[in-house]
Order: structure tokens, then C-alpha cells, then sequence
């Protein structure tokens, strides 16, 4: 895309633009390519430029174009608002809900996603999200440029700072509570970066696919295993073949459960960075495992991408995950990209293979 065009925009004063008055230069702009001073096609080919071209598939929506990002990658990068944003959690057969999601502007230019899953009260994920967003803010301080660094220091932080907190209660149960951990921050509209404990997950509809961006953390997986019987843990499966550490938790690494800390608990994150391609990338959900336990992440994206908002889909995920027999908090949230319904899918079939109860983290 000519940059010259974006400069023209810059001038104007404006710090975002709506995709109409985009189109607006674009067509003066091409008037001025017939005679010879601006061309405005993309790749120089002299092709009639779509909103595809820019990375955004549907110029019928109006969404504001993040100008500072357009110039800087060359190409128009639509902004993700945070009220576009959907978001679901429902209790399931639970006596209490002790799941917790969060997202927020950060900064100007950054974005913050969260979902905590927690187990043996809510007070570790009630820590998390309420302080999470404050570790990251004091990582950029130190580690700006380098968001996996951030998210690093910012779990690590965060798990030190709830055990000083949960001890003030002089409560030794209150040391057993712990969450999981799954956030994503969006920089520039482009950069993700995704750091996760436990097994909440992140997921990335591209082209209508569903793209892992977490792995989970459990001790059936033998490189956490190893860990675990290094620290002097030990692993044991349940009657529905659930593995978990010294016969407590279903997990590996967490922020909290400081009980098993000296058994290999860890709570540093896996970090995962991508840029984000608004042409193909419809979507980034986060998902806690009362939905993952009943749905594979291609059925999400199939759901998701039937329904024709984000919010409208979360609740349809959280509802389908209770339909499925989930008996666990179900908790999602859903940020569109410039590809939002673009990809359009058959409805999943039932399987009973699904329709059993979900036993949760505890054995």
C-alpha cells in the first residue's frame, strides 16, 4: 500500500479513521492515478485494490483504522474494540463460580485478555483479576519491547505477591487455592502474544481454522511429569484415568497451590508470539476447561463462526458446553478480528461420546 496515502491521512489530524472515509481517499486517490501523480494499488500491479488487499475482508463494516500501525506495517490495520469484545461464564453444577475473565486497555497501543480458572476457593483467581493487569504494567517498565519477557515476569510477580497475600490471613487452607492462567496481549492491532499455566487455553480461528495457542499443562504430558518426580512429587491417576500431582491437582503449573510448590507446581508461563492477519484471522478465544473438556477447538471455532457477534457467540459456547454435560464453571472470550465472519461453517454434529460429567481438577 502507498504510504503516501497513509501520510495524506496523518495530515489530516486524525488518529483513526472509519473504513468509509478510507474508501473516500482511496477513491480520490485513484482519480489521481489516472493522471500520474498517486497510485494507490498495494503491490504496484495496477489491479483494483479491495479491502482484502488491506487485510480487511468486509468493507461493509464500519470499523476505525489504528493510523499509527497502518504506517508503521504498511497496510490499513483495523482497530479491535473492546466493546465488540464477547465474553460469557456460567456456574454449571458448581456451588460457586471460581472462574474469573478480564480484558483493558493497557495502553494506547496495547490490549489485555484474561482468563483465570480457579480451584480450592476463588481467591487466586480473585487475586489475579484484580492485581494481573497491575504486574504486567510494572513489566513494561522493564521489559517494553519484549512482551513474552513481560508475561514472564508478570505470572512470576503475581504468584509471589498472592502467597505474601493469602499468608496475612493466617489461614493454611487459604495457601491451597490456586488458578489458572491464560492472557493475551494485542499490540499495534498485530502483535499477539499469548503466555498460559494450567489448562485454560487460547485459540486462533484462522481461515476458518482452528490454530492452538496453548498447550496444557498436565502431568500426563512426560516433560512436566519428569518435573514434577525431579522435585520429589509424584503422579496418580483417578478412576476416570485423570493423572494428577501427588493425587491433588489435575495440573502442573499454576499460580497459587503453594502446598505443592516443592513438588514441581511452577507457575511460569509457556509464551507463544504471532503477528495477526486481518485478512484470515477471525478470532482469538480464550477458554477455560469446562468448555475444553466437552469441545474440541475446531468446534468452537465451527460455532463461533455460525453466530453473527462475538457476544451472541460466547453464550452460545458457554450453553453448549452445559448441553454437552459440563459440570464445571464455563468461562469465554471472544476478540474479533478483521476476518469476523468471514468464514462461515455447518453445524457440529451431537456426539454422546461427550455427554458425560466433567470430574474437574480435584481428585
Amino acid at each position: 500500500m502507498s504510504s503516501t496515502v497513509l501520510l495524506n491521512l496523518l495530515r489530516c489530524g486524525r488518529s483513526a479513521v472509519t473504513r468509509q472515509t478510507f474508501l473516500a481517499v482511496r477513491s480520490s486517490s485513484e482519480t489521481s492515478t489516472a493522471s500520474g501523480s498517486i497510485r494507490f494499488d498495494s503491490d504496484g500491479s495496477g489491479r483494483p485494490v479491495t479491502w482484502d488487499s488491506f487485510g480487511i475482508w468486509d468493507n461493509r463494516i464500519e470499523e476505525p483504522i489504528l493510523l499509527p500501525s497502518s504506517i508503521r506495517y504498511g497496510k490499513p490495520i483495523p482497530q479491535v474494540s473492546l466493546s465488540r469484545v464477547g465474553s460469557a461464564s456460567v456456574l454449571g453444577l458448581r456451588k460457586q463460580n471460581e472462574d474469573r475473565l478480564r480484558f483493558a486497555r493497557i495502553n494506547d497501543n496495547l490490549l489485555y485478555f484474561a482468563v483465570f480458572d480457579g480451584h480450592g476457593g476463588p481467591h487466586a483467581a480473585d487475586y489475579c483479576y484484580t492485581f494481573m493487569e497491575k504486574f504486567i504494567r510494572d513489566a513494561l517498565v522493564e521489559e517494553e519491547d519484549d512482551l513474552e519477557k513481560v508475561l514472564k515476569k508478570a505470572f512470576l510477580d503475581a504468584d509471589k505477591a498472592l502467597h505474601t497475600h493469602l499468608s496475612y490471613f493466617n489461614n493454611a487452607s487459604f495457601l491451597t487455592a490456586g488458578t489458572t492462567a491464560t492472557v493475551a496481549l494485542l499490540r499495534d492491532g498485530v502483535e499477539l502474544v499469548v503466555g498460559s499455566v494450567g489448562d485454560s487455553r487460547a485459540m486462533l480461528c484462522r481461515k476458518g481454522q482452528a490454530n492452538k495457542l496453548t498447550t496444557d499443562h498436565t502431568p500426563d504430558r512426560e516433560d512436566e511429569r519428569r518435573r514434577i518426580q525431579k522435585f520429589g512429587g509424584f503422579v496418580t491417576w483417578n478412576s476416570v484415568g485423570q493423572a494428577n500431582v501427588n493425587g491433588r491437582l489435575a495440573m502442573t503449573r499454576s499460580i497459587g497451590d503453594f502446598h505443592l510448590k516443592n513438588s514441581g507446581v511452577i507457575a511460569e508461563p509457556d509464551t507463544q508470539r504471532l503477528n495477526i492477519h486481518h485478512a484470515s484471522d477471525s478470532f482469538l478465544a480464550l477458554t477455560t476447561d469446562g468448555i475444553n473438556f466437552l469441545l474440541s477447538d475446531q468446534e468452537i471455532c465451527d460455532a463461533i463462526n455460525q453466530c453473527p457477534d462475538p457476544t451472541e457467540a460466547a453464550d452460545v459456547i458457554a450453553q453448549q458446553a452445559l448441553q454437552y454435560g459440563s459440570e464445571d464453571n464455563s468461562t469465554i472470550i471472544i476478540v474479533p478480528f478483521g476476518a469476523w465472519g468471514k468464514h462461515q461453517s455447518s453445524t457440529a454434529g451431537y456426539s454422546m461420546s461427550r455427554n458425560f460429567a466433567s470430574s474437574g481438577r480435584w481428585a
